[in-house]
């Protein structure tokens, strides 16, 4: 039942979803990285459990963000209910990306292989976390935790504010002033839920770093690599850890610089929040060390360190790699020359969520036309045509997995919540003047994943029934392949995760009914979804412009196609 103490603090009544999701994320994700940590024909390589290390960070990193919370405490004006005005709420959103975050990296080191060996690699050396962590590193996130925890200690002196409506009063001196703005709860409040992430923050830290350093040995790489793991794996979680810390410091700093709206003063700055972007960028230019074997690993070769980087067909390869950004760039200019597209409402219903889609399948026909032109042009039916031993990297792999799984979530949460909407009489998402044009937003978002779907096995067809290319450069063949398939999964991979924000930013209001949030939030666009969306979307712009060569090394190898395979 709901209950309420003395403090504020209230039990709601939480969907089953909400209490079993973070055990389901926490499952997949560990699926995930083995999967990414495995090498061809089993096990671990270096390549492999580099790889590892760099997705963990990444996924660390994207999990951190504190963008949900930044307006913790605040009392708006306007709005049918305070946006995080309760510790209950305040802790919900500091909680995911804090402990996020450290369960990330927690099992980013339990993901690793077991031995496999029949006689187990060990180490008489006893190992501490001092002797693998980065200490210039380690004393500057020192430093920014002591820096946030102050702020925090000094937001607890500070006196709540009511809101008050914008207006004009008259003091005793006969003049008028105005008046009115945000209020905001009382300081102690949020420094107590400030402060329990922020000693949950040091102290998970303190537990990954141990557990990073007790980590059993990788057959996979000799001692002193592993002593090389053990310090990127601690570089990538102290960085995060120090954008987390600086963050919770421009929370507290927002609250803070907040003016009374009883007085006449309307503008504020938050000084927290400008350290909290030098931090942010500081710590994206910390880079850990690398592996060097794993720029020597045998079961795959990049192209430019090869004799096939002078093949005509790899120069062709690589202008239709640029074209494909070309034609990505003049489908979106085009689009907004087509009358009405960009506006709700004209037009057919929903032909704003085609946006994405048109550009997807413009890059893919691209390559499916570069493809084309190979065969063309260097295409031999005296030369057997060779199959990539991996054609799809496992980090890229892992990429598209989770993008597509993530994109489908989206889309079923997204009818449930519109199916919700309807039975309750609420037009929400479903309004005529909606960028939808009434329409709902999970099956337009179907549709266009359809016609995605169906221009992307265009390049992937033709490569694969391509004849085979230079048979005087052994591997050229498949990792020309590979390049192609390599590009039509990361389309897509781009495709699923751009196109999930687009449909969180365009059917929020379908997300409260979904979760049994109160009918207050129904009838409006929930922003936590929004915000979620347009982060999303930039997610999904970045992977598109991923070069081949950043997720993984191509592979040279490959297997030779047999006359009944053709």
């Amino acid at each position: 039942m709901p209950g309420a103490d003395s403090f504020g603090f209230s039990v709601p009544d939480v969907p089953p979803m909400l209490l079993i999701g973070p055990f389901l994320l926490a499952a997949g994700l560990y699926l995930l990285l083995r999967w990414v940590v495995r090498a061809p024909g089993g096990g671990a390589s270096a390549v492999s459990v580099s790889q590892h290390a760099l997705w963990v960070g990444v996924l660390g990193w994207l999990a951190s963000s504190l963008q949900s919370a930044a307006n913790a405490g605040i009392l708006p004006l306007t709005g049918t209910s305070p946006a995080l005005a309760s510790p209950t709420g305040i802790l919900v959103a500091l909680a995911w990306p804090v402990l996020g975050c450290l369960a990330i990296h927690a099992i980013g080191q339990l993901s690793y292989p077991g031995p496999r060996l029949p006689r187990r690699i060990a180490s008489l050396d006893v190992r501490r976390v001092r002797g693998f962590l980065p200490r210039r590193l380690a004393w500057t996130v020192l430093a920014i935790l002591a820096g946030a925890g102050l702020q925090i200690a000094y937001v607890a002196t500070l006196p709540g504010y009511e809101p008050i409506p914008f207006s004009t009063i008259q003091d005793s001196a006969g003049n008028f002033r105005p008046v009115g703005g945000d209020g905001r709860i009382a300081g102690n409040v949020l420094a107590a839920c400030l402060g329990a992430a922020w000693l949950a923050l040091a102290a998970g830290t303190a537990s990954v770093l141990m557990l990073i350093s007790r980590r059993r040995q990788l057959e996979a790489l000799n001692p002193q690599e592993n002593d090389v793991l053990r310090t990127i794996a601690m570089n990538r979680l102290l960085r995060t850890v120090a954008t987390i810390a600086a963050g919770l410091g421009a929370v507290a700093g927002n609250f803070a610089v907040r003016p009374d709206p009883a007085a006449n003063s309307t503008g504020w700055t938050n000084p927290a929040g400008l350290v909290a972007l030098v931090v942010l960028l500081t710590m994206w230019a910390w880079a850990p060390p690398k592996l060097p074997s794993a720029h020597t690993d045998g079961y795959g070769i990049r192209l430019a360190d090869s004799p096939a980087s002078t093949h005509p067909a790899t120069r062709l390869s690589v202008s239709v790699g640029a074209a494909m950004g070309i034609a990505a760039v003049a489908a979106g200019v085009l689009a907004t020359f087509i009358p009405g597209f960009f506006v709700p409402g004209s037009g057919f219903p929903g032909q704003q969520m085609f946006f994405v889609p048109l550009l997807a399948v413009t890059v893919l026909l691209v390559a499916g036309a570069g493809e084309l032109l190979l065969q063309r042009n260097y295409g031999s039916r005296e030369v057997p045509r060779t199959w990539p031993r991996e054609a799809v990297s496992p980090a890229l792999l892992t990429t598209g997995i989770t993008a597509a799984v993530l994109y489908v979530a989206i889309t079923a949460v997204t009818a449930v919540g519109e199916w919700k909407l309807l039975e309750a009489g609420f037009v929400g998402s479903l309004r005529a003047d909606s960028p939808n044009g009434g329409s709902a937003a999970w099956a337009i978002a179907a549709t266009a994943t359809a016609v995605v779907a169906a221009a992307a096995c265009l390049p992937v067809a033709v490569a694969r029934k391509r004849p085979g290319i230079s048979a005087d450069l052994p591997g050229l063949d498949a990792a020309l392949r590979a390049i192609t398939v390599h590009r039509v999964v990361r389309t897509l991979a781009a495709y699923c995760t751009v196109q999930g924000g687009v449909v969180l930013m365009t059917a929020s209001s379908a997300w409260p009914p979904a979760l049994g949030l109160p009918a207050a939030l129904w009838p409006a666009a929930w922003q936590p979804v929004m915000i979620a969306g347009a982060m999303l979307a930039a997610v999904g712009v970045v992977i598109a412009v991923i070069p081949v060569r950043g997720f993984a090394r191509i592979p040279a190898s490959g297997r030779t196609v047999t006359q009944a395979a053709r």
